[in-house]
C-alpha cells in the first residue's frame, strides 16, 4: 500500500476522464441537458430509490420536532432584524448572515410540514413538491426555493433520487422520485444557526468523557483504516461506481505489491 497511495490511483483513473472532458469544453455551454431514454431527465447527484433511504433517515426524538421548529422561528425572526438593519445602518452581511436573512415564512411553513410528516412517519420523509404545495397553499415555485433556503441554513438535509421504471427495449430506464428529507438534529445545527439562538436553546456541550470517546473511536477507526489493502480501503471509504472502480484498481495494485513481495530481487539486478 505504500507504493501507491488510493489518491494516487483515482488521479491515474481520472485522469483520462478530464481528458475527454476537456475536448468537450468548448461545446459544453450549448449542448442540452443530457436526456435519458424514458426522455425525462435524471438530475445530477441523483441517487437510485431504495438503495440508501435505510441509513439517510433518522427517526427523531421525543420533542425534536417542536424544538426544531421554534428554532426555525426565532431564526425568521432573526433575519428580519438582519434585513432592517441592513437597510437602516448600510451595514453589509456576512455571508452566514445573508443565509439567515434570505429565510422567509413560506419556508418556514415548509419546514413545519416537513416536521410533521418527520414526527407522524418515524422520520421518513418523501413527499413531492406538489404534496407540499398542496399542504401548505404555496406555489410550486415558492416551495423549491423555500427548501432551497432550508437546505442552505444547515435546517435541512435533501438528497434527490430516481426510480427503475419499466419498458421495451434494451437497456435500464430511469425516471426522476421525490426527494428524500432529514430535519438536522438541534446537536448538528451549524454555528450560524446557534450564533442567532438565545442560550437556553442551544444544546447542551457535550461532557468530557463523551469528548475523548469519540476521539478514542475515531483514532481507532483511522488505525483499522491504515491496515486494509488499497481494495478494501476503497470499498470502506466510498461507495457507488466511482468505489467499484477504486476498489478493482486497488485489487491492482494489491496484486502488484505481492509480486514484488514474492520477487525481492531489484530489478537493476536482473537486467
Amino acid at each position: 500500500m505504500t507504493a501507491i497511495t488510493l489518491g494516487q490511483a483515482a488521479t491515474l483513473a481520472l485522469g483520462g476522464m478530464r481528458a475527454r472532458g476537456s475536448e468537450r469544453m468548448s461545446t459544453r455551454a450549448t449542448a442540452a441537458p443530457r436526456i435519458h431514454i424514458t426522455g425525462a431527465p435524471v438530475r445530477r447527484d441523483s441517487i437510485e430509490a431504495g438503495t440508501f433511504e435505510d441509513m439517510f433517515f433518522a427517526v427523531p426524538a421525543r420533542g425534536e420536532c417542536d424544538r426544531l421548529l421554534r428554532i426555525a422561528r426565532v431564526m425568521l425572526d432573526a433575519g428580519r432584524k438582519l434585513k432592517r438593519a441592513a437597510r437602516a445602518e448600510g451595514r453589509h452581511l456576512t455571508r452566514s448572515e445573508r443565509l439567515v436573512a434570505a429565510l422567509g415564512a413560506g419556508a418556514v411553513r415548509i419546514y413545519e410540514e416537513l416536521l410533521t410528516l418527520a414526527r407522524l412517519n418515524r422520520g421518513r420523509v418523501y413527499p413531492s413538491y406538489d404534496r407540499l404545495a398542496e399542504r401548505t397553499g404555496l406555489g410550486r415555485a415558492t416551495v423549491a426555493r423555500g427548501l432551497a433556503q432550508l437546505e442552505a441554513i444547515g435546517l435541512l438535509v435533501r438528497q434527490r433520487r430516481f426510480r427503475r421504471v419499466e419498458g421495451a427495449g434494451p437497456g435500464p430506464r430511469y425516471a426522476q422520485t421525490s426527494n428524500v428529507y432529514r430535519p438536522t438534529p438541534p446537536a448538528g445545527l451549524p454555528a450560524r444557526i446557534l450564533a442567532h439562538l438565545p442560550r437556553w436553546m442551544q444544546p447542551a456541550p457535550l461532557p468530557d468523557d463523551e469528548i475523548q470517546r469519540e476521539a478514542d473511536r475515531q483514532g481507532e477507526t483511522q488505525a483499522m483504516l491504515a491496515t486494509l489493502s488499497c481494495r478494501d480501503l476503497a470499498r470502506a471509504t466510498l461507495g457507488g461506481p466511482l468505489g467499484r472502480m477504486l476498489a478493482r484498481l486497488g485489487a491492482g495494485i494489491d496484486r502488484r505489491e505481492c509480486e514484488s513481495h514474492e520477487e525481492p530481487q531489484p530489478m537493476t539486478d536482473s537486467i
